[in-house]
């Protein structure tokens, strides 16, 4: 049972790096601009199922998914960042471990950053996701917070959870953080966010399994989209 171990002591590592957030911080808070990289986690067993996975735990990875978290950490191998956060899920934290193996760095988990809950569309199929799931989102990044999920949240619930937890980022003293996220979360957060938006991202360059954005600015100042890489390099 080579895979079952090589799991366990997986998840005892992981255990060893994560330190849990619990959506406070632990310093005085800070001010000042921030560069923040979102990382979608590599593929899980939700992805490979073709059926929309959002509870959380979640699923774990595949095997495809630890080959791609472990290339994820060689393109973030010069660890030029001073945190590394994950979301609830199971999912980011594994695909954050090697990240944080490599660069010495625990994992934080912070309660805002898990995948956009998909409410009476859970476990769906992802391919009709546009025509239900993800109608709200698509309302959200117009501007029309109201619109909820059946079943689940709306705009304003979903950018104010994302937005408490990079406040805490802030809070923390971070300034340059990488942040193990989703792709629906990545994308809508990013596009309901930055002040030039562009919404032809989610055809042209959708966020793929271990895809990259980066913004910088600050809570109080706002944000502004750097880069949307969507296929990994």
């Amino acid at each position: 049972m080579p895979h079952i171990a090589s799991r366990l002591s997986t998840t005892i590592a992981l255990v060893g790096l994560i330190a849990f957030g619990g959506g406070s911080a632990v310093a005085a808070p800070q001010t000042g601009e921030m560069t923040l990289t979102f990382v979608r986690h590599a593929e899980s067993a939700g992805n490979a199922s073709g059926l929309i996975d959002t509870s959380v735990p979640g699923s774990e990875l595949t095997e495809t998914g630890g080959e791609q978290a472990a290339a994820a950490a060689v393109r973030l191998a010069d660890c030029k960042f001073d945190g590394i956060y994950a979301s609830t899920m199971i999912r980011t934290q594994h695909t954050a471990l090697p990240t944080s193996e490599l660069c010495d760095r625990p994992v934080i988990v912070e309660d805002g950053f898990h995948e956009i809950e998909a409410g009476i569309y859970e476990g769906t199929p992802e391919k009709d996701a546009m025509a239900n799931y993800f109608a709200a989102p698509l309302q959200w990044m117009q501007g029309n917070l109201d619109a909820r999920i059946p079943g689940s949240i709306n705009g304003h619930e979903f950018k104010k959870r994302m937005d408490d937890s990079i406040q805490d980022i802030q809070d923390r003293g971070h300034k340059r953080a990488t942040i193990f996220s989703h792709g629906g979360s990545i994308m809508v957060w990013t596009l309901m966010t930055v002040t030039d938006p562009d919404l032809s991202k989610l055809q042209t360059d959708p966020i793929r399994n271990t895809g990259r954005v980066t913004v910088k600015g600050s809570p109080a100042k706002g944000w502004k989209l750097v880069t949307w890489d969507g296929t990994p390099a």
